[in-house]
């Protein structure tokens, strides 16, 4: 018996045969080419919560645009930036002026916009639209969709080109940073412009509750691997990579959901590296002395 049609069928015909299994490849591929590096940053700079606070964030505007416009990308798009750049701003703002820290305040803003975006959502949309908008459609990317994705990619990677050696400057010594150079607090400012872009892009196809998790989880799972910047970027591009196949996958022949399948696929990796990454579990136990008992 000849395993390979099997494999064919298994592997490469759902991509070859069906135009909204190319389309939702495409957009995801994008996605973890832009938003895992970012992920790497956010990690670094101990953030990670704050990206998912982010996420949330957007969801108010978002609801706003489906609100006046419906399911339009565009209005979506615009509404969801416009509130993400408002609630980043706001919680800098509210951490400078006042006692509290920015990550106290973050939290405060995103519980505030995941309540107001549910309701905005739920004031003239089904329980079908509010599932849409928190867990996205991936499988139903359409040109619009994979045009946004693709600009966001484009714009992220020469950020991350022309910012590399400060972003880097940044999550070692962002005190040493602002002392020597002016691009401190810009730089500060661009990457969060950054990560909030490419959790709209992420909206578009995995939803608010997920999109940041496409971003995070093969960031966090890159650094059981490497402590090179560049490698981890690498790697988590890849791990992103391979979720997103894996999960379109599994989405496909058991007719799972599509969003979470992918992430799940991501959280797969991230436990499987945490085991048996160079600096997981189990090489860390082989690598601790042991004491001779006489």
């Amino acid at each position: 018996m000849n395993p390979m049609p099997d494999i064919y069928d298994f592997l490469i015909a759902p991509f070859i045969d069906y135009a909204f299994m190319q389309r939702a490849l495409l957009g995801s591929f994008l996605l973890a080419i832009s938003s895992c590096p970012v992920g790497v940053f956010l990690m670094l700079r101990r953030m990670s919560l704050t990206g998912d606070a982010m996420a949330h964030a957007i969801l108010p505007g978002a609801a706003t645009g489906f609100l006046l416009f419906g399911l339009q990308i565009v209005p979506m798009t615009i509404g969801g930036l416009i509130a993400g750049i408002v609630v980043a701003i706001s919680a800098g703002a509210v951490s400078r002026f006042t006692v509290q820290k920015e990550d106290a305040s973050m939290a405060a803003f995103y519980l505030i916009s995941l309540a107001l975006g549910v309701l905005i959502v739920s004031i003239r949309g089904s329980s079908v639209d509010l599932l849409h908008v928190l867990f996205g459609t991936i499988l139903a990317l359409n040109n619009d969709a994979l045009l946004l994705i693709a600009l966001i990619a484009t714009l992220t990677l020469i950020g991350l080109i022309l910012f590399w050696r400060a972003l880097i400057a940044e999550c070692l010594d962002p005190l040493f940073l602002r002392s020597v150079s002016g691009l401190g607090t810009p730089v500060h400012f661009i990457f969060l412009a950054l990560v909030v872009l490419n959790l709209i892009g992420g909206f578009q196809a995995l939803g608010t509750l997920l999109s940041v998790g496409l971003m995070m989880l093969p960031a966090a799972a890159a650094r059981f691997w490497t402590t090179r910047v560049e490698s981890m970027c690498g790697l988590a591009v890849l791990f992103g990579i391979f979720s997103c196949v894996a999960g379109l996958l599994l989405s496909y022949h058991l007719s799972l959901p599509s969003g979470p399948a992918i992430i799940l696929s991501a959280g797969i990796i991230y436990v499987a590296s945490v085991v048996f990454g160079a600096s997981g579990i189990v090489n860390a136990r082989a690598r601790r002395p042991r004491h001779r008992t006489a």
